[in-house]
């Protein structure tokens, strides 16, 4: 047997049948666990219990409740009961608000080295830093997981990250991670899994390969890979799962298809600067504004190391007067550890205001940041409304940078705070934790007599009709490149509260891009939308595919898609189209007639005939499309597909 990268070895032993992992293959691959978090997980379920299964298939599913737990109104609250309700029924551990983010939990207390995970979130790549599988989807395909269905995926191109070297004090993991970013860029990693090694890797424990894992979703890629070595022993060990732990890594003289090297003694703190997480400077290059707010948390840096460098630098020192320093920990076990060490003290001390075990502010969801303020921050995602605010400039940086900025009242490195910087390089994962798992509610043994309570808020999954055969429609947008998922569907409390009601938050489609889409895709009744490179980027919310779907998107026609909404797309019976020629963009105008005839016939030769009739042109777009997802488009959607196959096998079988 040839020798196999690690990338090759998870893929090879999760693929449904033998098939060839030459690169853009199409595979299959059987999940082991998922995950869905409260603000895409309604959707997810809705899908599955339109399955009529009795429970899930997977060896684990987790429903986590962490995203959105400022209770505005009714809705949430009410959802958080349905999907309580819904793990019950269905065979699901439920993760309670207060134990802590999705993407940190998991990796602390299910995560197995060579198992498989696909989960409801783009970030759901954290977890490969413990040597799974993980990879991010929409609601749909997670569902489909759940009902013992594979996950579709075309071979990755597999890049090795040669590290050598070790951090100096002050910079860390999310330096690593920008660097590459700086290097990539937010679509470079489309198509790809970064594989991590070298002897850089010793130095690095799980909680900074998280971090590097996390943050490999802003690259656009399909997963990062990290070995299961003695520091992931380590982990497990801290953890009282050591019997768990797998030792896992690639073979001696294996083969990639690229490989790069970084060394990690010559990183230094970096920024992302608004608004994309690939701008990329030194700290120490950045005009000092004025910073208002600075937020330490998500599951990028919110680790117990992340934590306790932030503390050290703070303490015995003061939060600046124009600074608003808020810190979030991610899980409730590892603030119980700082909190019996005295660090959370020691930030309280300094100025800053403590929040709850919970994704907020990264998403939106409070904390949000003043009316062109500055705000820096620890998580991983900085478009333009992000935080909340819409003109907010929002920048990204290591737990030792905010720090340091919160202190000075500027973005500032640690060196300007500490000479000596010797007493962060001693910060270790601890050895133990505390293990108390009374927030997460295993599956029931019997689930007969459970029944679910659905709030007003909550409607029904809407499910698309199969396209017609000549597709008549009017351009009712044309975006630039970069599209994120946060540009279709925008995050915050407000909006996260309605997304179990498509109705709703359709209204609220591209509001923050273009105010008038709405009124004009209603008016319209069926459309296309014309966007530039990256469509699609960001958050994994498969709100971004249903909304426009709702709204009468036909097809998307645009000049690149982020993996996970490209499938989104297909999964509600929306066309996503790639021009031929990038340059034929350039030719359409809001409010175009294009029509494509005889589509079915087209789609096989993988190219389709586009007529603008308001030009008076043609041009041509590419249809990637499998032979399984062309018939998911022909369907309608994903879930009208699978429900008559689990139809004929049950009439089958009676």
């Amino acid at each position: 047997m040839p020798a196999m990268n690690l990338s090759q070895k998870l893929l090879s032993t999760h693929m449904t049948a033998p098939r060839s992992l030459t690169k853009d293959s199409e595979i299959e691959i059987r999940i082991d666990q998922t995950l869905t978090h409260d603000i895409t997980a309604v959707m997810a379920y809705l899908a599955f219990e339109a399955l009529g299964l009795p429970g899930v298939r997977t060896e684990i599913s987790v429903s986590y409740l962490d995203h959105n737990l400022l209770y505005i109104d009714n809705k949430t609250p009410d959802d958080h009961i349905f999907l309580q309700l819904i793990a019950k029924k269905y065979g699901i551990y439920l993760s309670r608000p207060g134990n802590g983010i999705c993407h940190s939990v998991h990796l602390a207390r299910f995560a197995v080295p060579g198992k498989s995970l696909l989960g409801t979130d783009s970030h759901t790549t954290t977890a490969g830093a413990v040597g799974m599988l993980a990879v991010g989807a929409g609601g749909m395909d997670v569902a489909m997981a759940m009902a013992g269905l594979p996950m579709r995926l075309n071979m990755p191109e597999i890049v090795k990250v040669h590290l050598v070297g070790k951090l100096r004090p002050g910079s860390g993991a999310k330096d690593v991670i920008l660097e590459m970013l700086r290097r990539f860029g937010v679509k470079g990693g489309l198509g790809k899994i970064f594989e991590y090694a070298g002897d850089g890797l010793k130095s690095l424990e799980v909680p900074e390969r998280a971090t590097i894992a996390n943050m490999g979703a802003e690259l656009g890629a399909t997963t990062s890979v990290f070995p299961a070595d003695e520091n992931v022993r380590a982990f497990f060990s801290s953890q009282r799962r050591e019997a768990q732990f797998v030792e896992l890594s690639a073979d001696e003289g294996c083969s990639y298809d690229q490989e790069i090297l970084i060394d990690l003694d010559a990183i230094e703190p970096l920024v992302a600067c608004p608004d994309m997480p690939d701008n990329v400077k030194t700290v120490r290059e950045v005009e000092k504004h004025p910073v208002r707010q600075v937020y330490i948390g998500s599951c990028t840096n919110a680790s117990y190391s992340d934590i306790k460098k932030a503390a050290l630098l703070l303490k015995g020192r003061k939060v600046h007067d124009d600074v608003n320093l808020t810190v979030s920990v991610s899980t409730r076990q590892i603030f119980r550890k700082l909190l019996d060490e005295g660090h959370i003290a020691d930030l309280v001390d300094a100025g800053a205001r403590i929040t709850e075990f919970a994704c907020g502010a990264c998403a939106g969801i409070g904390q949000a940041p003043a009316t062109n303020g500055v705000s820096v921050r620890t998580s991983n995602r900085n478009f333009k409304g992000r935080g909340g605010t819409p003109d907010a400039r929002i920048y990204l940086v290591g737990p030792e940078t905010a720090a340091a900025t919160a202190i000075k009242g500027v973005l500032a490195a640690p060196s300007e705070i500490m000479e000596d910087l010797s007493l962060l390089a001693d910060v270790r994962e601890p050895e133990s934790l505390p293990i108390n798992d009374n927030l997460l509610i295993p599956p029931l043994a019997n689930t007969h007599d459970v029944e679910i309570i659905r709030g007003p808020n909550i409607k029904p999954l809407p499910v698309n009709t199969p396209l017609p055969d000549r597709i008549d429609a009017r351009v009712s947008l044309k975006t630039g490149d970069n599209i994120s998922t946060d540009d279709i569907t925008p995050a915050g409390a407000e909006f996260s509260s309605m997304r179990s009601n498509i109705p709703l938050i359709a209204e609220y489609a591209f509001f923050r891009y273009d105010p008038a889409f709405v009124a004009r895709a209603k008016e319209m009744k069926n459309s296309f939308i014309v966007g530039g490179e990256n469509y699609g980027q960001g958050s994994s919310r498969e709100h971004a595919a249903i909304t426009p779907m709702f709204l009468g998107v036909k097809a998307v026609i645009v000049k690149s898609l982020a993996r996970i909404h490209r499938n989104n797309l297909i999964n509600y019976g929306v066309l996503p189209l790639l021009f031929a020629n990038p340059a034929d963009y350039d030719g359409i105008s809001l409010g175009d007639e294009l029509v494509i005839e005889e589509w079915r016939q087209q789609v096989p030769s993988g190219v389709v005939r586009i007529e603008n009739l308001t030009k008076k042109a043609y041009f041509t777009a590419v249809a990637e499309l499998s032979g399984e997802e062309k018939d998911i488009v022909l369907c309608g959607g994903r879930l009208s597909k699978v429900k008559d196959a689990f139809r004929n096998i049950k009439e089958r079988n009676e």
